[in-house]
């Protein structure tokens, strides 16, 4: 099928209720953690997206079957590694997928992953990656774009990483889980996608302490067992609605989140004017009482604001009146939404990961998307202006928010995208 632009009649506020998918950024790590068993495994909340799609193609390609038995109910089983190797065509598409390097290593004590991609917006090494890998007893081999690893054993020792990485400490922990020896991972990230892994990995038979900490220690297990598993919300689209609420000057209230993985962003709207009331795991934003004041945001590691929202927040602040400067020091390259919010009459000065934003009143035009989060700033950008908004580059929007404009239009948004069937030669 072939995807239209996004089109998006804005102006007007939004009311009522939305119930926020289950984190893709939690699933994939997990969905390449069922690697690791032998048996039958059951992911509840996998949402339906080409991220996950492009996963689960390198799944099949290692030897895992799968099927959906529900919406989005995903059974797994991989009785054998078919293949060691996650070559370029299949990891190209897509960072996360390097993860797979240390599952592959555990279960098969031999590895061969490409170099990853998927993303348009600058580099992000895989160096801490490969030194954590190697401290703990693993050799691993750079050639043409392909690393190599290999164990003649169980992974034992320490390792500090320089920086907190997620997927480093992804990768890490994947590669220590099976066998006899204990790893010890200091700095480790604490992101709730690495404490939602390895609580899937203790509920299936291993045994790591540490989660939500920056030590973390795996004892290793001879093996995992299947089970059944539901993963967490997602706290990046949660934060994305959270700001399109409030560009839209509107009153909407979340299902299905967890409060405290938004500390930053809930404190950062409040700062703003945004009335926020918690309750269990529905949050209500309301920005219809009163003008909304300019802020300052820098963009951190997790528990910190999420450079993941950090173009949604710049669309935000865009609508406000005054001098907002946001900085994002995590990924200085993510800014391709900068140039598109500008054709909507966006004030908005770059230097380096600083942006200087002028809020003002946005006028509706066509865009274009080149990442997923750029995506998301556009179409909230688009719900705030009078006139028609189409959205161009709707694959990325794809890759991380499921039934997207069926959802928007939940909430009153005029919102409509079409899929065109792809015409086939004779």
């Amino acid at each position: 099928m072939l995807l239209t632009p996004l089109h998006v009649q804005g102006g007007r506020p939004l009311s009522g209720e939305i119930t926020v998918q289950h984190s893709k950024n939690a699933a994939l790590p997990i969905i390449v953690a069922t690697l690791l068993s032998r048996e039958k495994i059951t992911l509840h909340g996998v949402p339906r997206l080409s991220d996950v799609d492009t996963i689960l193609d390198l799944m099949h390609h290692l030897g895992t079957s799968h099927a959906w038995v529900g919406e989005n109910t995903l059974e797994l089983h991989t009785p054998e590694i078919l293949n060691t190797d996650a070559p370029y065509a299949l990891v190209s598409k897509m960072r996360a997928s390097f993860i797979v390097l240390g599952a592959i290593l555990a279960r098969a004590g031999q590895a061969t992953v490409s170099m990853p991609g998927g993303c348009a917006w600058g580099p992000r090494p895989v160096d801490q990656h490969v030194k954590a890998l190697r401290a703990l007893g693993a050799e691993v081999v750079e050639d043409g774009g392909n690393f190599d690893a290999r164990r003649t054993g169980s992974l034992n020792g320490t390792f500090v990483f320089e920086l907190l990485t997620v997927g480093g400490t992804h990768n890490a922990i994947l590669a220590a889980v099976l066998g006899d020896g204990v790893v010890t991972l200091e700095n480790a990230s604490i992101d709730t996608d690495v404490v939602d892994l390895i609580e899937f990995l203790n509920s299936v038979g291993a045994d790591i302490q540490g989660a939500g900490t920056n030590t973390i220690v795996i004892r290793g297990v001879p093996a995992l067992r299947g089970g059944a598993y539901t993963v967490i919300p997602d706290r990046i689209e949660a934060g994305t609605f959270m700001m399109l609420a409030a560009a839209t000057r509107s009153r909407i209230t979340l299902n299905n989140v967890r409060p405290d993985h938004l500390r930053a962003v809930t404190a950062k709207l409040q700062e703003m004017g945004v009335d926020i009331l918690e309750s269990g795991s529905s949050i209500l934003v309301d920005a219809t009482r009163g003008e909304l004041k300019p802020v300052n945001v820098t963009t951190q590691s997790y528990p910190g604001f999420p450079t993941d929202v950090q173009p949604q927040m710049s669309a935000l602040l865009a609508t406000v009146p005054g001098t907002s400067v946001v900085q994002d020091p995590v990924y200085p390259d993510r800014l391709t939404h900068v140039a598109e919010l500008h054709r909507m009459g966006a004030n908005i000065t770059v230097s380096g990961y600083t942006q200087v934003i002028q809020g003002s009143r946005l006028h509706a035009a066509p865009v274009k998307a080149a990442d997923l989060r750029a995506g998301a700033a556009l179409f909230i950008a688009g719900l705030t202006c009078e006139g028609e908004t189409v959205i161009d580059g709707v694959q990325y929007l794809n890759r991380g928010y499921e039934k997207l404009t069926e959802r928007l239009r939940g909430l009153g948004a005029d919102a409509r995208q079409t899929e065109l069937a792809m015409a086939m030669d004779d």
